[in-house]
């Protein structure tokens, strides 16, 4: 049996890993400012998030959602205190693509509704429901209906006032679109997306499963605008390589048995990565640190040759260059041994570190990026 064709890969095997730093078979070591797309969010294999989830395996693994499960309980505890949402519920899945189908679904059960808002540049993810209201159609098949959403162009306020109605079920915004270019949700449309959501009943999401867990520089991007949403998704970061996602779901939401369900969703070992990211993030006051570690990055970036602008908030920076930016990312890779990110637009080059990432690794980053840049724009002058 051969693997399903379907990821272009770079032709490097990674094989241990510590920090922000991997290291392949051959023992060479690169420099992750990638995280792969986000996800590790306070380090590869950071001792404490080892043991956490060593202890948990040699205690019990997993068993279903039909009995207690402490670590979950604990992980809904200091999840609300760390997040500032202490009074909403967590559902917990697998991914950030099953947390926007539930969130999809919670907003439907409550209006009754099926028409969805969704911003043109979205990525929400690939199972059927959020597929429909991701905005790449290569990868929406014909069996993922999608004739109840309606794309309007990021931040523009006018088209969401023309969109939004008392047929609306929900409006879904990433507070900065990950694949679409790291295009930040501004103040103005987020105030604008509650008011008339309140206005026609309709359901504001927030989906946190890229921006979200501290990487914005808070624990929310949509906290910045001061908006609190009725449905938060996370994923990613949250469980910084283990499968683990969540719904956090405002108190106006009521469950019922058998509303929403999963077999492998929130057990035992993936509480335990949760909860080891959460201990990890506050001991080590990461997000405070993001926001430092991000402000630094952005300006040295934006005085370099050939960027024309840094988008983005912490340590999710989308780099908009004045080339095409695969054979930058190329160069830093093959030749300077540094994983960067692309995106939709092929001029943006995305940046995603752990939320630990040193200002020394920092400084290599740039270092390496201004070389690269030098040569490609000396190479088009």
């Amino acid at each position: 049996m051969r693997l399903f064709d379907v990821y272009q890969l770079n032709q490097i095997a990674p094989v241990r890993a510590l920090g922000s730093r991997l290291w392949d078979e051959a023992g060479v070591e690169y420099l992750d400012l990638y995280g792969g797309h986000a996800v590790i969010s306070i380090g590869h294999t950071h001792p404490h998030y080892v043991k956490r989830i060593t202890e948990q395996l040699n205690k019990i693994g997993f068993y279903s959602n039909s009995i207690i499960n402490p670590v979950q309980e604990a992980l809904a505890q200091k999840l609300g205190e760390m997040c500032g949402h202490p009074d909403f519920a967590l559902f917990m899945c697998n991914s950030g693509a099953e947390a926007n189908e539930n969130a999809l679904k919670v907003a439907s059960f409550y209006n009754g509704r099926a028409k969805i808002v969704a911003l043109k540049g979205s990525f929400h993810g690939r199972t059927s429901g959020v597929v429909a209201a991701t905005d790449n159609p290569a990868i929406v098949a014909p069996i993922n209906f999608n004739q109840h959403v309606v794309f309007i162009p990021h931040n523009d306020i006018a088209a969401l006032e023309a969109a939004v109605d008392d047929e609306t079920c929900a409006v879904i915004i990433e507070g900065m679109q990950g694949v679409g270019g790291v295009h930040v949700a501004s103040d103005e449309f987020w105030q604008t997306a509650r008011r008339l959501c309140d206005a026609h009943n309709a359901v504001l999401i927030s989906d946190s499963v890229q921006c979200g867990y501290g990487r914005s520089g808070k624990f929310f991007s949509h906290q910045f605008s001061g908006v609190e949403p009725d449905l938060i998704s996370v994923a990613k970061g949250m469980g910084n390589g283990f499968p683990v996602a969540g719904l956090l779901i405002h108190p106006k939401f009521k469950p019922k048995y058998g509303m929403l369900g999963t077999t492998f969703g929130g057990n035992h070992l993936a509480c335990a990565a949760a909860l080891a990211v959460l201990e990890v993030i506050e001991a080590e006051n990461l997000i405070a640190h993001a926001a430092q570690m991000g402000e630094y990055l952005k300006t040295a970036i934006s005085q370099m040759p050939g960027v024309v602008t840094v988008r983005g908030r912490g340590l999710m920076l989308g780099v908009v260059l004045e080339i095409p930016c695969s054979a930058v990312r190329d160069e830093l890779l093959y030749k300077h041994h540094i994983f960067t990110g692309s995106s939709s637009d092929k001029f943006t080059m995305r940046l995603l570190p752990a939320l630990s990432l040193k200002k020394e690794d920092a400084d290599i980053f740039l270092e390496k990026f201004r070389l690269v840049m030098e040569k490609h724009v000396a190479a088009v002058a």
